[in-house]
């Protein structure tokens, strides 16, 4: 997904800050060398009135003199240098530094992205995907099998806990590895904390990482959300209806712990109804069984999903409390 205009706006306002701000450095390096070196500044103003006759010169398609031009501004650079050195300044102290020297703070080489405004890319996108802080501890490189037992059973499938967990890992790696290439859907069900919103975050990471547009938001949230855009007369929010509808990935977790009415029923089937016809995927989790799923929204809601997303459940004992009978670990 190209980015929404307000995030580029926001990435080139910083890159204009840093253009200002190296600029501000550069008038105080040059007016104290002025002050110490008055010659500093007679050799600039020389050098800047040569180079303008040499420009016009050349425009003019004038051959005569533009090596005497050449030559001149040659000597007073090296006239400016040996005086920078030997009064304890680098030779490039007059130069204006760039925070990437790549781009020169322009953000693009030529007409394609510098690394350093994917890197801007991929923190923007880190920081308006709600995860920022949880994502740099959970993700795949910390998700860990050993909280799930390998004696408790499903009694639908016959899989332990801990077959179910490597499955449900196995399907959340497939999930980003083909994410680019085909349209699918999760839904993560089971009891609390057996995982489901670690998962989520997980596959949240490796998206964002891969500059991919990723907003996380809880059930409550993202319904008081769409609450207040419905109902405002107001146009301007950070995160509006329609970046909801248009993200690369959108996470609604702990769906069925909000207060349930009929606006926040028919806003879920909004939801997930416009995303699958943008072919946008969705990632919900949820404590509820699949047969409480219908009657606490809607069957024509749980058909939606039931059609256009791969069920995911997990069992076991609550891995936070696990977590501190261990001390915390």
């Amino acid at each position: 997904m190209p980015l929404q205009n307000y995030q580029y706006d926001t990435i080139m306002r910083e890159y204009h800050r840093r253009q200002a701000a190296n600029r501000h450095k550069l008038e105080k390096r040059q007016k104290e060398a002025y002050e110490k070196i008055p010659r500093l500044k007679e050799i600039d103003e020389e050098v800047a009135t040569l180079s303008a006759k040499k420009a016009r010169a050349l425009l003019n398609r004038t051959e005569t003199g533009v090596e005497d031009l050449k030559s001149a501004i040659s000597l007073l650079s090296l006239e400016r240098k040996a005086l920078l050195a030997g009064n304890g300044y680098p030779e490039d102290y007059l130069e204006l530094s760039y925070t990437c020297p790549l781009c020169q703070d322009t953000g693009y080489i030529g007409s394609e992205k510098c690394v350093c405004f994917k890197k801007a890319e991929i923190e923007l996108l880190y920081t308006q995907s709600n995860l920022k802080e949880i994502l740099e501890k959970e993700n795949f490189d910390h998700f860990s099998f050993e909280f799930y037992s390998d004696t408790m059973k499903n009694e639908a499938t016959g899989l332990s806990a801990l077959e179910m967990a490597q499955k449900a890992y196995h399907t959340a790696k497939d999930f980003v590895k083909n994410f680019d290439t085909r349209f699918q859907n999760l839904f993560l069900y089971g009891n609390t904390g057996v995982g489901k919103t670690f998962l989520s975050h997980c596959i949240a990471h490796d998206l964002v990482e891969s500059a991919h547009c990723v907003l996380y938001f809880s059930a409550f949230d993202l319904f008081d959300l769409l609450a207040r855009s419905a109902f405002s007369t107001r146009k301007d929010t950070d995160v509006g209806e329609e970046f909801i509808f248009d993200c690369d990935l959108l996470i609604i977790d702990d769906l069925g712990t909000e207060l349930t009415n009929s606006f926040v029923s028919s806003q879920l089937f909004l939801c997930i109804n416009e995303r699958i016809m943008r072919r946008k995927s969705t990632i919900i989790s949820t404590n509820l069984e699949l047969e409480n799923f219908s009657e606490t929204y809607s069957e024509r809601t749980f058909s939606r999903i039931a059609s256009n997303y791969q069920m995911v459940k997990l069992i076991g004992k609550d891995i936070r409390i696990q977590k501190i009978f261990l001390g915390g670990k």
